[in-house]
């Protein structure tokens, strides 16, 4: 059987129970070895640890209460323990291909009484480099026609279609249900594309989730391990998931994050596939991933078994072509900016509200005289002093404006125009240095081409605005625009290897909350944020 589905529709258990009614009480049924040492009916291939523990759990719940042993081989675990259980007999052996390879090559597995065997996530198989090992493990089954062989994918790349021709019957059987259709994704899921640079990462982030999270589980994806750990710093109560964590730790914080111990986590691709944790109501990810299928996967981490769910995609307008994975998923995204002070207010609010509603009624003869006194010489209205309480309440004292292109705080995104195409930013930089100086020029953001090839798109700090919009008098037919929405830019591919943090080093520093379109936050009295610059995050925590 040759399967192939969107993630989150429930593949596991389509597998799992059936192949458990036939050992049980199907066609293979005393056909079974029992007993001290027999070897195992069942063999389940899958690609990461984590998903093969998650498969494993299936098994071990349906399949023993049933009667049924099973055991899970991966790397990073004792081969002692394995082995043992091995020795000692099972029936269903649930693996990744390289601790499988090592167990065969020590004589610790007998494939001669195999019924099923089950390669899960084959696609992921081939980009994570098991090609070989997986294809020697299916070779050493000597009487294949005694085997069912099933084979799940999401996508079907080459290398799945070989091993389909090479290791299943020819009578086999295909059950699409992605089939020709454009969307791939998780129809369950919102998916939204946010303009952000690198150097912003850290002081958006939490402002996305706080305004899209809806109080749910949050994932955040990004490409390198070095990242996944500075993020995982800079970000309160969150914990990093990727391969360089040891595989005991790893355990214990995917439980955590379960439990409910803490809400985010910050993860490389070994989260992407197949980890099936309820409540995850937010996904994100730090810049669009280097293939289709990536994306697909680590959107459909939420909108799982019929919930709903949120995919939040950044991106650098210089960098990226969000339009390819659009056209290859069939996701239409929804185009939105770092949220609005408006957006912010409104999540945190209610918390400061509550925060203050929960004080003891007792408190207000002791500070009725005083709140008086602050009524009367301040100038403001009571609604107005109440609405800096809870602004201090949650932690707010400025409000800071953030720009549309890059998501820089204390910038703003401007339009460029010449009266004539161009074709180039050193262009658009000659037009800028006929009337602001040098310096200034320099100091410009994330210069990107508009997509009609009329114009240029860039941020500069509030306090050049003045000298910006003011020079451009000096200059024939140039104009410059305060931007209230991007317009469409340019897009490019994004370059391989170009994946990292912040600045030259990680992810950048920055206020505990900052606001979007029109102004965000700074908070003086807890910078959760702080430091960054070139060498990553020098701040502290909460």
């Amino acid at each position: 059987l040759v399967g192939r589905a969107r993630t989150g529709q429930g593949k596991t258990l389509a597998f799992v129970l059936p192949i458990l009614e036939s050992l049980v009480n199907g066609s293979t049924k005393g056909l079974r070895k029992t007993g001290y040492g027999r070897a195992p009916s069942v063999l389940v291939l899958l690609p990461t640890r984590e998903l093969a523990k998650q498969v494993h759990e299936d098994f071990d719940v349906y399949g023993g209460a049933m009667g049924l042993s099973s055991c899970c081989l991966y790397g990073g675990a004792p081969y002692h323990s394995q082995e043992f259980k091995l020795k000692k007999g099972v029936d269903i052996v649930i693996g990744t291909p390289g601790r499988v390879k090592d167990h065969i090559e020590r004589g610790n597995i007998d494939f001669t009484s195999l019924k099923f065997r089950v390669l899960d996530e084959a696609d992921e198989m081939l980009r994570m480099g098991f090609v070989d090992d997986v294809e020697l493990i299916l070779g050493k089954v000597e009487d294949a026609n005694k085997v069912q062989t099933l084979l799940f994918s999401a996508t079907l790349p080459d290398w799945v279609k070989h091993i389909a021709s090479k290791f299943l019957k020819p009578n086999k059987k295909t059950i699409d249900l992605v089939g020709n259709e454009k969307m791939k994704a998780s129809t369950n899921v919102r998916h939204f594309v946010l303009p952000c640079s690198s150097t912003a990462r850290a002081q958006v982030i939490p402002d996305v989730i706080r305004c899209y999270s809806s109080g749910g589980r949050t994932i955040i994806f990004t490409e390198t391990k070095e990242s996944a750990s500075q993020l995982a710093d800079v970000l309160p109560g969150a914990r990093a998931l990727h391969g360089d964590i040891q595989q005991s730790q790893r355990e214990v914080t995917l439980s955590g994050f379960r439990s409910g111990k803490f809400m985010t986590l910050v993860a490389t691709n070994v989260a992407a596939r197949g980890l099936d944790i309820n409540d995850v109501q937010l996904i994100i990810q730090c810049e669009p991933p280097r293939d289709v299928e990536a994306y697909i996967h680590r959107s459909g981490r939420t909108g799982r078994a019929g919930n709903s769910g949120v995919a939040v995609m950044l991106y650098d307008p210089r960098r990226s072509n969000v339009s390819k994975i659009e056209r290859e998923s069939g996701v239409k995204f929804e185009h939105i900016s770092a949220p609005q002070p408006a957006d912010i207010a409104k999540a945190v609010g209610v918390e400061a509200a509550e925060t203050i509603t929960q004080v003891s009624d007792s408190v207000i003869p002791v500070f009725k005289s005083a709140a008086q006194e602050l009524l009367d010489a301040s100038g403001l209205s009571a609604v107005e002093l109440l609405s800096k309480a809870l602004a201090k309440t949650a932690g707010y004292t400025e409000i800071k404006t953030r720009s549309l292109l890059g998501s820089l705080d204390n910038h703003v995104s401007v339009l460029l125009e010449a009266g004539k195409p161009i074709y180039t930013p050193s262009f658009a930089y000659g037009v800028l240095r006929r009337f602001v100086p040098e310096e200034k020029v320099e100091s410009v953001q994330g210069m990107t081409l508009t997509a009609d090839g009329k114009g240029a798109v860039f941020d500069v700090a509030v306090e050049d605005l003045d000298l910006f919009l003011s020079g451009q008098e000096n200059a024939a037919n140039v104009s410059i625009e305060v931007l209230k929405e991007l317009p469409r830019l340019q897009e490019r591919e994004q370059p391989r290897g170009r994946f990292g943090g912040g600045g030259r080093g990680g992810f950048g520093g920055g206020s505990r909350f900052s606001g979007g379109r029109g102004g965000g936050f700074s908070d003086r009295r807890n910078n959760r944020f702080s430091g960054g610059g070139r060498g990553g995050n020098n701040g502290r925590r909460w």
